[in-house]
């Protein structure tokens, strides 16, 4: 798993330029699924065939936080807007880098008072002398990503973009481990979650799963003076009861608790209380889909340094594949 969610954190694709990690994924999926596309969004839909039972929706975006250049100044400097929810605090002094290699580093102007620290104050210097240098590199609408090598703290892995690549993980082990199957898993590897739900919601308009669930990250409650929040790293799969996006279904929501019991697998209950997932967007697909979401507790959500416990990874994909091989009566 580490070395699986090492290649996922540190391959690049801010949201809606996703396809050096797409093709990563496809690789990985590929002698696992019997049917595999891209759809116009850029969503990567594997099919795994059962024997005729419900048509599952999997999902886990591949998208992440990132830059925008917007702007390029006589000087070289790269004026910048942002993919996702991108704090002005966590960016500066990061490194970023674009598709194409070009390194940067986040700059300030001056600043006196720290709450005056915005986005707009904010540039990325790529060592360029002028803007003629600048351009050749670098082109307005480009996209850059946080740059931050994967690293292991014991149980606790370390890296960029676990948002979401770290379910992306639990996707790819899934279809590696549940063998046959009664249903019928679509695998979406999503695209352009982080700018409002997008992949996800084309997906499954197209698929009209009979069941959605997603996979994602949720915040956690156990660090130093936190948010107020009863979910905790090490402490096993969460199991989202709400969030920003939607009320899970509470059936599925109830068997998928079922199924954790049954099978021995350790869970937490969540209630996220800002933020969404992609379950917000199926959910209200056409007349309506049956949605739930299994959460891996993440520290540190939307920086270079979000930090997950790989025994919560394990219980999230056991939880995953539970699920497919289980009846689905609820």
């Amino acid at each position: 798993m580490k070395t699986l969610l090492t290649k996922l954190t540190e391959a690049y694709g801010p949201s809606g330029s996703e396809g050096p990690v797409r093709e990563l994924i496809r690789k990985e999926v590929e002698p696992y699924v019997d049917e595999i596309r891209v759809d116009a969004l850029g969503n990567l839909i594997c099919l795994k065939k059962g024997t005729g039972g419900k048509k599952v929706l999997l999902d886990a975006h591949m998208d992440e936080i990132g830059l925008m250049v917007t702007h390029i100044d006589k000087d070289g400097f790269l004026r910048y807007g942002t993919i996702g929810g991108v704090n002005p605090f966590i960016s500066l002094g990061q490194r970023v880098y674009f598709e194409n290699g070009t390194f940067g580093v986040i700059g300030s102007e001056r600043v006196d008072d720290p709450k005056d620290l915005k986005t707009e104050k904010l540039f990325v210097d790529i060592g360029a002398k002028n803007k003629e240098e600048a351009s050749a590199k670098v082109k307005v609408g480009d996209s850059a990503a946080f740059f931050q090598p994967a690293v292991c703290l014991g149980s606790r892995f370390v890296a960029k973009a676990l948002d979401d690549r770290a379910a992306c993980a639990v996707l790819i082990e899934t279809l590696k481990r549940v063998g046959e199957t009664a249903h019928d898993i679509y695998a979406v590897f999503a695209t352009q979650e982080e700018v409002g739900l997008r992949g996800a919601r084309v997906a499954a308009f197209g698929i009209e799963p009979d069941v959605g669930i997603a996979i994602d990250v949720t915040r956690t409650g156990d660090t130093p003076k936190s948010i107020t929040m009863d979910v905790s790293l090490g402490a096993g799969a969460a199991i989202k009861v709400k969030d920003s996006s939607l009320i899970c279904t509470p059936a599925l929501r109830d068997y998928m608790v079922k199924m954790a019991q049954e099978k021995g697998i350790r869970y937490q209950m969540e209630v996220l209380e800002a933020g969404g997932t992609d379950s917000g967007a199926i959910q209200m697909t056409k007349a309506g889909i049956p949605a739930g979401v299994i959460s891996i507790p993440c520290r540190y959500i939307h920086s270079p340094c979000e930090m997950v416990d790989l025994d919560d990874v394990e219980e999230c994909v056991k939880l995953t594949v539970a699920l497919c091989q289980s009846p689905l009566e609820f």
